[in-house]
Formats: C-alpha cells, sequence, structure tokens
C-alpha cells in the first residue's frame, strides 16, 4: 500500500495548474499554420501526449539513443560540484517531467544542506504530483511548488527567487535545440526573470559530432523513433477528427551539415488528402513530400556561448561527458 501523506506533508507541496481549454486552440493553430505553409511542419511538443511520453522513455533506452545516458553520467559525477559552485537553496526545472535526472541535483543540495524548495514545470499534472510526493518522502523538509503548464506560455506563473537565496534553473535533455535560432535566443532571454540576481541556469545541449552516431540516435533498429515520430499524427487524428493514416508515412531523419541540426520528418509514401474536420481543412499531399516535425540543434561551445551572450547571460563552466557526447552548461546574468 502507498504510505498516506500527512497533513504537514501536505503543507509541503502546492502544485498550481494553468492548462485549460487553450491547449486544444495551440494544437489547432499550429495544424492551421503549420500544415498550410508551402512546406509542411508541426512542432515537437505536440509528440507528447501520453502514448508519445511512453514512446519516448522507450526511446531512451535504446542503444543508439545516447544524450539521458551522457547527461546522467555528467549529473552523477559533478552535481556536488555545480551546487558547490551556485550555492542554490531551489531548483526551477522546465519540463520536469519524472524528475529522475533532478534527483541527483536535488541529492547534491540536500547533502550540502542548501535543499529549501524544488518548483517542477510540466504539462502533466498526474507527473507533478506523483513526483512532489517522492520528493517530500526522499529530502527532508523539502517545499515542492508545481506548476502544471506550458514552460513557453507560463513562466509568469513560476514564484520570483529570493534575495540571498540562490537558484538553479534547469532545462535539461538538449530539448533547448528544437528552438530555432532566433526562437532559441528569445526564449533564453525569457529566463532572465526566473534567474534574479544570483541565480543559474543549467543547460542541457547535445554536441556536434559524428554524423553516423547523431542519425542513428534518431532513427533507431527497433523502430522505436519512427512509432514516436508518426504518433503525431495520431494525436491531431484524436483531438482535431482528423483521418490521417499513420502507417502511409515514412520516417525520416537526417543531419543537416550547414545547419547543424538533426531534422525527423514523416514522407508520404504515395499521393493524399486528408481532411481535418475541427477546422474543415483539406490537405494534399504528393507523393513523397515531407513534414517537418523535429529539428533538434547540435551545438559546439561557441554557439552556446553566442546564444548566452545574445540572451544576456555568460557562460561559467561547461562540463562534457567522458565520451565527448554531450554538454551541461552553467550562466549567469551578464553583470
Amino acid at each position: 500500500m502507498e504510505p498516506l501523506l500527512t497533513t504537514t506533508d501536505r503543507r509541503r507541496v502546492v502544485v498550481e495548474s494553468h492548462l485549460g481549454g487553450g491547449e486544444h486552440r495551440t494544437l489547432a493553430d499550429d495544424v492551421l499554420d503549420g500544415l498550410t505553409r508551402p512546406f509542411k511542419e508541426l512542432p515537437p511538443k505536440h509528440f507528447y501526449d501520453a502514448h508519445g511520453a511512453a514512446l519516448f522513455d522507450r526511446i531512451c533506452e535504446q542503444p543508439e539513443y545516447y544524450p539521458t545516458r551522457a547527461e546522467r553520467a555528467i549529473l552523477a559525477t559533478r552535481s556536488d560540484q555545480i551546487v558547490a559552485a551556485t550555492g542554490a537553496a531551489e531548483l526551477v526545472e522546465l519540463g520536469s517531467g519524472t524528475a529522475a535526472k533532478t534527483r541527483l541535483l536535488l541529492a547534491a543540495m540536500h547533502r550540502a544542506g542548501t535543499l529549501e524548495r524544488y518548483v517542477p514545470i510540466d504539462v502533466t499534472e498526474s507527473m507533478v504530483r506523483a513526483s512532489a510526493d517522492e520528493l517530500i518522502e526522499e529530502f527532508d523538509g523539502l517545499r515542492v511548488h508545481g506548476i502544471v503548464g506550458d514552460f513557453e506560455r507560463h513562466l509568469d506563473r513560476v514564484p520570483l527567487p529570493v534575495p540571498g537565496r540562490p537558484r538553479i534553473v534547469a532545462f535539461l535533455g538538449g530539448t533547448i535545440g528544437n528552438f530555432p535560432p532566433g526562437s532559441r535566443r528569445r526564449f533564453l532571454r525569457s529566463l532572465e526573470r526566473l534567474l534574479g540576481e544570483d541565480g543559474y541556469l543549467l543547460l542541457g545541449t547535445d554536441l556536434v559530432k559524428d554524423v553516423a552516431v547523431l542519425e542513428a540516435a534518431y532513427d533507431d533498429a527497433a523502430g522505436v523513433t519512427a512509432a514516436f515520430n508518426r504518433n503525431v499524427l495520431t494525436v491531431v487524428n484524436r483531438e482535431l477528427d482528423a483521418n490521417f493514416v499513420p502507417e502511409s508515412f515514412d520516417h525520416v531523419a537526417f543531419f543537416d551539415r550547414d545547419r547543424e541540426w538533426i531534422e525527423m520528418r514523416l514522407r508520404a509514401q504515395r499521393p493524399q488528402r486528408v481532411h481535418v474536420g475541427a477546422l474543415d481543412l483539406r490537405l494534399t499531399f504528393a507523393a513523397g513530400e515531407e513534414l517537418r516535425t523535429e529539428i533538434s540543434a547540435k551545438f559546439t561551445r561557441e554557439r552556446i556561448a553566442g546564444d548566452l551572450a545574445a540572451a544576456g547571460m555568460v557562460l561559467r563552466d561547461q562540463v562534457v561527458d567522458p565520451d565527448g557526447l554531450f554538454a551541461l552548461n552553467l550562466a549567469q546574468r551578464r553583470g
């Protein structure tokens, strides 16, 4: 039987939900905008319904997919050093999920005697509540202020930092690479309010490397990433009354050497007509026509330092895993 939380424990957890009917509207807007362009595309955030999230967990277990293992290896060996350098009393995490890797940072803060509060932000309320209940059992005195929302839309709901209590704002997993360069820099600038005067940004970035290694990570032999990619069409079918046939699209993943990013696409196997009922939108796909579903930028130290500088931040340190695959970057506001 699950342990029951006492009244005292419950006072240590606050969860605010800021999601409503607008999420359906966001998908509709993205479909109307992205699928009526000359080159069709959809943003990758729509991958992650319950089935998509489960598929992504399976992707992380595939031998070809190194980012999760590499980032966790860095946190396992360097969390104490990161906490010592920042003196952080609280941790804000964008896209927190199950907080699996974050526990390593929280444990280091607990060992240092500085841990006060964890602020997870995620779109899945059940996940935020479950991880909050687990963490307050694991770490004595920890308070959790959960935000159920989209980290692109609800950053203004995050509590402001307390002067004299530095915080780490963690954006892990290489998710920053899903933003095109201009949007990436705008998003980084939006984090300034969260950092306060003495806070730090901890940013996970995948690194430029051998093309074969990169492309295999997004096209595993078991076909899990292919199923994950097609699932976005299932989401549109369910939420917007569309009639895509996901199996009639091939999964495509390749490294764009000029832009230094991975692109994932869906390629129509034959000419197709699709109706999106909720929008009364009729679409046509020629045989071989492609729909872009994700970009995932890969970084050099110079690129991430430039992006941070454009957002008013300074790169203080970069830690790379032993195989040189992935980096954690520690940054502060300039000045």
